[in-house]
């Protein structure tokens, strides 16, 4: 069984940053964890002990890691503004490899961009996102059959998740971060236009 220490996800657990896990264990690969949750990429003053909510957070991730590699080696979340990437890519950054498949929908990209950023050697896959959720965009995105998935339980549906992911080749068009900031909308009210 794979534990949390053998793989990337140690460091950020030690850190307290894998919060809210629908999953945080083994998969049913071997040598692979899970995670599915949240991910604090910045922390809020601590006053005396008090445990407080991060300033700033990532949702709805969806990662794995191989003790092999001790990497992670998918990883995919939703971002509310494109200018948290270059946060997310520096907490990240001893975790990831050049060859892992990373995925980042963000809230304030046009719904018809899909691009890739590279950061310090690290490519993201940068996707708009509108009213689905990254799990659902990912099954979209990665033609992924919903039929059989509902059968599975959490690790089984990571471990599908992330091995179609690897052989995911799309070339999206190559931008810099700098670029990126440039081409970002505001953040959208996702409850606009509903009915109350």
């Amino acid at each position: 069984m794979t534990l949390i220490a053998d793989t990337a996800f140690a460091p950020l657990e030690r850190e307290g940053r894998l919060l809210s896990p629908i999953l945080k264990g083994p998969t049913h690969v071997a040598g692979r964890f899970g995670f599915r949750g949240e991910l604090a990429l910045k922390f809020a003053p601590k006053i005396a002990d008090e445990a407080r909510p991060p300033e700033l957070a990532v949702d709805q991730v969806l990662a794995v890691s191989d003790a092999a590699s001790g990497k992670i080696t998918f990883f995919a979340c939703y971002l509310l503004s494109f200018e948290y990437l270059s946060t997310l890519a520096e907490v990240l950054s001893e975790s990831l490899t050049p060859d892992g498949k990373y995925f980042v929908f963000c809230n304030n990209i046009d719904l018809l961009s899909k691009y890739r950023v590279e950061i310090s050697g690290i490519t993201f896959n940068v996707l708009p996102i509108d009213e689905a959720g990254v799990y659902n965009e990912l099954l979209e995105l990665l033609y992924l059959d919903r039929a059989p998935l509902k059968k599975m339980d959490t690790a089984a549906k990571q471990d599908a998740i992330a091995d179609k992911a690897a052989g995911f080749s799309d070339a999206y068009p190559l931008i810099t971060y700098e670029e990126g900031l440039a081409r970002m909308a505001p953040v959208r009210n996702r409850n606009e236009n509903r009915p109350v």
